[in-house]
């Protein structure tokens, strides 16, 4: 798996966007909220970070420490991150690629919490979806299709009409899972690690929105490196 080496014309019918790492950068936030809760339980903190990349909580927290309530503990968490803008920033290119988009072709999905998902959108003041569906909207989160297959049908698109943008490998594989495209931006993990990916590009400034048929399909153009 590599960075694409020349450009690329993707057509679909809606771009179907993760949003930590892909269209906000909360990083910082996440890992040093992560870290002092591994510390609280002695887990290593490097584990539960690794984890968590790309999934829910209450499924995070159940991998790593099945021996603890993991919605108890989801919940607490979630309380603190909802509240928590130190860290959360707007991926640049995110706000002039969103606005190029129509409202009703594209959605995001996010294995966060609602409260967490709105808090860190109006924090950045990016445009907001007329889809979001976030943790509470599924039965099963990342690397599960479940929160894609959801937001196309929401949209009313095929999902196999859809492009996936992702930045974790749970997030590519539940991509893949819906029988979608996905596009791997690697802002969070390194070009190896993100080897589901249809393609790969280095930030999410590679992307742009070509030509609109019809107010519907859409040519979204990769750059490369």
């Amino acid at each position: 798996m590599s960075f694409i080496s020349s450009e690329v014309t993707v057509r679909c019918d809606a771009v179907l966007f993760d949003l930590d790492g892909v269209l906000v950068d909360s990083r910082a936030c996440v890992e040093r909220i992560l870290r002092e809760w591994a510390h609280m339980h002695a887990l290593d903190p490097a584990h539960v970070i690794a984890v968590a990349h790309g999934r829910r909580t209450v499924e995070t927290i159940g991998l790593v420490a099945p021996h603890l309530s993991a919605a108890r503990e989801a919940q607490g968490l979630t309380g603190i991150e909802s509240t928590a803008t130190d860290g959360v920033a707007e991926v640049r290119g995110a706000r002039d690629l969103l606005q190029t988009l129509p409202p009703s072709r594209w959605a995001i999905v996010t294995s966060g919490a609602r409260a967490v998902a709105t808090l860190r959108l109006a924090h950045t003041h990016l445009p907001q979806p007329s889809v979001l569906i976030c943790a509470e909207d599924v039965r099963r989160g990342k690397p599960a299709p479940d929160g894609y297959r959801t937001a196309a049908n929401h949209l009313g698109v095929d999902p196999g009409a859809c492009i996936v943008i992702e930045d974790a490998p749970a997030g590519l594989e539940a991509a893949r899972a819906a029988g979608m495209q996905s596009v791997a931006v690697a802002t969070t993990h390194g070009v190896a690690a993100l080897e589901l990916a249809t393609y790969t590009v280095p930030t999410l400034a590679h992307l742009a929105v070509g030509d609109i048929h019809n107010g519907t399909s859409l040519e979204i153009r990769l750059a490369p490196a």
